[in-house]
């Protein structure tokens, strides 16, 4: 009895815990910083490339920059939308230009990832992103 009990016990564990990792292992969004550097000429700014990956249904919340943002989609499509305007999709190649404070996000409504590259030149010191309530 105590040896059905333990066999029991260890097919629910084997069972059960490869769905627990796997959420746990499965990011919302996956970012890797390329470098980040002070700006040659402006000490008091920095610059910044990273790639990131979004999982489809996700994206971020509206927030703002302390600087400029350039963004390129490399795989997938990601809806850019300006705070007040109608969103826009962004296909592989597409690219955009945020000024500083511009409110703004971007998620992927899609069924598949998306990646797209973003460099910012941002103020020394700041936070990258400040968040904005809907």
């Amino acid at each position: 009895m105590k040896k059905l009990i333990i066999a029991s016990w260890l097919a629910a564990i084997c069972i059960l815990a490869p769905a627990a990792w796997s959420q746990e292992a499965t990011p919302v969004r996956q970012t890797i910083r390329y470098f980040k550097t002070p700006l040659e000429k402006d000490q008091t700014r920095e610059v910044e490339m990273v790639s990131i990956t979004v999982l489809p249904g996700t994206g971020n919340e509206f927030h703002r920059h302390y600087g400029d943002q350039w963004t390129t989609v490399q795989d997938g499509e990601v809806t850019f939308t300006i705070k007040g305007q109608p969103p826009v999709v962004l296909k592989v190649g597409d690219s955009n230009h945020v000024t500083r404070g511009i409110i703004h996000r971007q998620q992927n409504l899609s069924d598949k990832p998306a990646r797209y590259i973003v460099l910012n030149i941002l103020d020394k010191g700041k936070p990258t992103a400040e968040p904005v309530p809907e």
